[in-house]
């Protein structure tokens, strides 16, 4: 907030009273006008309501709107190509090398750009592991920014330890300045640069909260893989009896709908790591998309929809009543709420459980021809997981159009992955095999057709089929070989009927299913191509043949 006039705004009398003692100058960030530090959610929300950024809905949630970007401006990330990190990267499509000396020329104009202006700083951490937990400090422009940082990850725990905090990593947000592209060389106004070398990362234009969420995640599975940690994205779930489970996929495949299940505990939402001890999550809070949600079908995602902290982004809302429309686009599919995991009855507070009993592999098939769940050994494990086949869901990245597109994500996070996809691969092969894990392909796309033809599988079966894998049921049903994948596909399952099973059932020829069904194969050929060099032979003769 560039505040010319001088105002008392409404947390200036606590604006330092959690300062730490490693003050921003240290990034080099001066004349100031107020820093408000470590602020709490009451004492933001004061703050985000003066300064015009948001209003408060029915049952307290902040709504805030993103503007030009409701998604992530994937096309606008970049990783500074420097030294320390140069030979790790996996330099491409999701990591555009950016030179150091433009990286270090934009960040003297971001600071130019911030004198005289009000920032927020949140002091948090990345992990719930203390072992490998990572002290990171945030920075933005915006009250609500600084919110869901709060929201996202996770608080020091007392005063003092606000004071001595000393951050590894440093993020500033400043979605009101813009790249010249002439000068920064970047592909648009628009910016999400890593530097991990000067540990720090800029962020510029976008108001979309996830830029924030994705920028740290990146960051953490640069650093965790090193130390032999594999940083996932997924969900996990724990069950009474001890057995945990992981759940890949990209946004809008299920992952946090499926993991929020009321006979589970449920660990987190999007991003964890496993170490040789167990699972962590490297949050504190959950970030689901929220369009067309269902009180009936996911209640308790729906209930932090209408509870104080929660944040709502670019959902739609009556301004007399302050009641909300989940179920209206108007802004963008891609409607969003971010709250404290905490919000969540069955959360497990410490965020952290043993080794996970069952691996499973969301994918959102748009074509319609995969079976709604498959058995894999783990060397098809390997082959589906560098793979990532899944579709991308409208609205969860610039550019995407209502109709599904058929994609191939490596690790099912390719754009938030730093090092090559066999270096995150063979970590989860050594320990799916050390802890003897279970791997699943569920199918949460479309089944008689593609999409536009057929229709999206019932979440019912997918629970049901889902609850079945994790609670031992299909270990003793009649299985059949897929014809095209190879993998096992069962033939029975209490709950479901055998013709959802046998998806060819429902298309309106078996030619015409198997025709489609080659077409996507050839497809999982051609794309793991470009990894081939990088596996092992089995894992290679581990998916579809010619």
């Amino acid at each position: 907030m560039n505040n010319l006039l001088n105002i008392k705004t409404p947390a200036e009398k606590i604006a330092n009273a959690l300062a730490s003692a490693y003050s921003v100058k240290m990034h080099g960030l001066y004349n100031l006008r107020k820093v408000y530090w470590n602020l709490p959610v009451e004492a933001l929300y004061e703050e985000i309501v003066f300064r015009g950024e948001g209003v408060i809905s029915n049952g307290g949630p902040v709504l805030v709107n993103t503007g030009g970007h409701t998604s992530r401006a994937a096309n606008d990330k970049y990783v500074v190509k420097e030294p320390t990190s140069d030979e790790n990267i996996w330099w491409g499509e999701y990591n555009r090398p950016y030179p150091e000396e433009k990286f270090n020329d934009l960040l003297i104009r971001v600071s130019g750009y911030l004198e005289g202006r009000d920032i927020f700083v949140q002091d948090v951490y990345a992990g719930a592991d203390p072992e490998y937990r990572l002290p990171i400090r945030v920075i933005t422009e915006h009250a609500w920014q600084s919110h869901f940082t709060k929201n996202m990850l996770l608080p020091p725990r007392t005063a003092d330890e606000y004071k001595q905090f000393v951050p590894e990593f440093t993020l500033i947000c400043t979605p009101n300045f813009k790249a010249i592209r002439q000068i920064e060389n970047t592909n648009s106004n628009t910016y999400i640069a890593l530097n991990f070398g000067k540990k720090m990362a800029l962020v510029g234009v976008s108001l979309y909260g996830g830029e924030i969420k994705k920028t740290i995640f990146t960051l953490m599975n640069y650093l965790l893989p090193l130390q032999g940690v594999l940083s996932m994205h997924c969900s996990a779930n724990v069950g009474k009896k001890g057995k945990s489970a992981l759940f890949f996929g990209l946004s809008g495949t299920g992952k946090t709908t499926l993991s929020a299940d009321p006979k589970r505990d449920l660990i987190g939402d999007d991003e964890h790591g496993w170490t040789d001890e167990g699972i962590f999550n490297i949050e504190n809070g959950c970030y689901a998309k929220v369009i067309r949600l269902s009180a009936s079908a996911e209640p308790e995602i729906h209930a932090c929809t209408h509870k104080f902290g929660s944040i709502l982004e670019n959902v739609i809302y009556d301004p007399v009543t302050r009641n909300i429309d989940l179920d209206d686009e108007t802004l963008t599919e891609n409607t969003r709420a971010s709250y404290p995991l905490s919000y969540i009855d069955n959360a497990v507070p410490e965020k952290m459980a043993g080794h996970p009993k069952n691996i499973i592999f969301l994918t959102c098939d748009a074509s319609g021809v995969m079976p709604p769940i498959s058995k894999l050994s783990p060397e098809q494990a390997m082959y589906h997981f560098i793979s990532g086949y899944t579709s991308k869901i409208a609205g969860t990245e610039v550019g995407l159009g209502l109709e599904p597109e058929i994609t191939f994500s490596a690790c099912f996070g390719a754009p938030f992955m730093v090092h090559p996809p066999a270096f995150y691969a063979e970590l989860l092969r050594r320990k799916m095999l050390k802890y003897n894990v279970n791997a699943w392909l569920l199918n949460t796309g479309w089944v008689g057709g593609k999409f536009g033809v057929g229709k999206r599988i019932s979440i019912k079966y997918t629970r049901t089929l889902l609850n079945a894998a994790l609670d031992g049921k299909l270990d003793d049903v009649p299985y059949e070989k897929d014809p095209i994948f190879g993998f096992e596909v069962p033939k029975k399952c209490k709950g479901v009927p055998d013709n959802v099973l046998d998806p060819a059932s429902s298309w309106s020829s078996r030619e015409v299913y198997f025709n489609a069904y080659r077409q996507l194969a050839a497809r999982f050929i051609e794309n793991f191509k470009k990894y081939a060099d990088d596996t092992t032979e089995d894992v290679r003769k581990s998916g579809p043949q010619k």
